[in-house]
């Protein structure tokens, strides 16, 4: 008897987590009220819906083209819950992607939510890498092409056509996050001890040094 109410237990839990996601609403809307408060949740604390108006539910300025005048030639657009108040516990908001002439989204991930893309111009390659043993899934994508990047993977957007490219992504949460991979180890405040990276990637600690000093540009 016990072992099946172990495996009951187990079989709840795995259940669980395997459709978790943000939290449900528990009514219509619950705009962020994002004035200082003393009281900490996990999310927005909700406005009065008394205070509520349809601004909360609006964002302006997507059709706006991102400044892509960066080292990495890209720049991602966020409307999340932290400009568009009304998104708090929908479990869902969108980024715009703009990319020069080779312009890079470089590997990064989302800690939150799984990000669905739609490419409206210009030509794109871009892929992801699984859990380990890590393997890579990339696929050219041309307008009007759809691609899926899973929850918490890291994937990478690169545009390899002749001209700019344009992109918007959906993503499955107010407040995906983002972690770029080459930021994160090499441009962390404090910094990653130099042992460790020189261990992790089986080189000499001039390497470590040298990526250390460049300036790890930021898109978002």
């Amino acid at each position: 008897m016990g072992s099946y109410v172990f495996a009951f237990v187990v079989l709840g839990l795995v259940y669980t987590q395997a459709f978790a996601s943000d939290p449900s609403p528990l009514q219509d809307f619950c705009v962020a009220d994002n004035a200082p408060k003393v009281l900490f949740v996990n999310g927005v604390v909700c406005k009065n819906p008394a205070h509520v108006h349809a601004d909360d539910f609006f964002f302006s300025g997507l059709d706006k083209p991102g400044d892509t005048n960066n080292a990495l030639g890209s720049k991602v657009t966020p409307v999340n819950v932290n400009n568009l108040f009304g998104l708090n516990t929908l479990g869902i908001s969108l980024v715009r992607i703009d990319f020069a002439r080779h312009g890079l989204n470089p590997p990064h991930t989302h800690p939150r939510a799984t990000e669905v893309l739609t490419l409206l111009e210009g030509k794109l390659y871009v892929g992801f890498v699984t859990s380990n043993p890590p393997k890579l899934f990339t696929k050219i994508l041309n307008k009007g092409d759809v691609f899926v990047f899973p929850h918490g993977l890291i994937h990478f957007q690169h545009n390899i056509g002749h001209e700019n490219a344009v992109a918007i992504a959906g993503l499955s949460s107010q407040n995906p996050g983002v972690i770029t991979v080459a930021n994160a180890v090499f441009g962390s405040n404090p910094s990653i001890n130099d042992d460790v990276l020189e261990k992790a990637f089986q080189v000499d600690d001039d390497v470590i040094d040298y990526l250390k000093s460049q300036f790890w540009t930021d898109n978002q």
